[in-house]
């Protein structure tokens, strides 16, 4: 990993810099509205601060990830609903046993160098810390909708596994060493995605 990249907690004093990431990662058309808003970074700050992360290149603000606490199931559910609309006040589980990412963001310029990867070993490394079983995540397949003609989902999950297709988001996470557990319908509002999202799964393998 390049050595000047570093991930820390951020506070809602991160907040200029986070709204940069965002507007820069996720530019219009976009919603505005759907960026993190002050409100939003001071409830994950005084929620769960473990699980909001900056990363930094250098002296230069790159990426940023927000995790909550989650007692597992593979039920059916929305990002909304695990989110809890992005505050995460009302689903954080102080005693779950799962860390469960719900945003990555990496400005474009800094996409390559290895940020998202090293926000995900910060997360790896926290699941460690805390003791937790697995790290999970809902991901986006944005290209399936170019596949949805001849594949249905858990087929072009499966090209995707095997490396026929990629994905820039499910084959990130494939190679940081997630496993899918299974397609989510309704997962979120995302017409790339066809509204699906994965869950992806990472163990925690000093589980006791």
């Amino acid at each position: 990993m390049n050595s000047s990249i570093f991930v820390r907690s951020y506070s809602p004093a991160d907040y200029p810099a986070l709204l940069q990431i965002q507007k820069e990662a996720f530019p219009p058309p976009f919603p505005e509205d759907l960026w993190w808003s002050k409100d939003h970074i001071k409830a994950h700050t005084e929620t769960f601060p473990e699980g909001a992360m900056i990363a930094f290149d250098g002296e230069e603000a790159a990426g940023s990830s927000t995790a909550l606490l989650t007692a597992f199931t593979k039920e059916d559910h929305t990002w909304d609903e695990v989110a809890d609309n992005g505050y995460i006040r009302q689903s954080h589980d102080p005693q779950g046993d799962t860390l469960y990412g719900i945003d990555v963001c990496v400005r474009p310029a800094f996409r390559g160098r290895g940020i998202a990867g090293a926000l995900y070993e910060a997360r790896k490394q926290l699941v460690r810390e805390l003791g937790l079983k697995r790290y999970v995540a809902g991901c986006r397949i944005p290209e399936f909708h170019k596949h949805a003609d001849t594949l249905d989902v858990h087929a072009f999950i499966k090209e995707v596994e095997a490396g026929n297709v990629y994905d820039p988001v499910l084959s990130f996470m494939l190679k940081q060493g997630l496993q899918v557990l299974r397609p989510i319908p309704g997962y979120l509002d995302d017409e790339e995605s066809l509204h699906y999202g994965v869950l992806v799964e990472w163990k925690n393998p000093d589980y006791r």
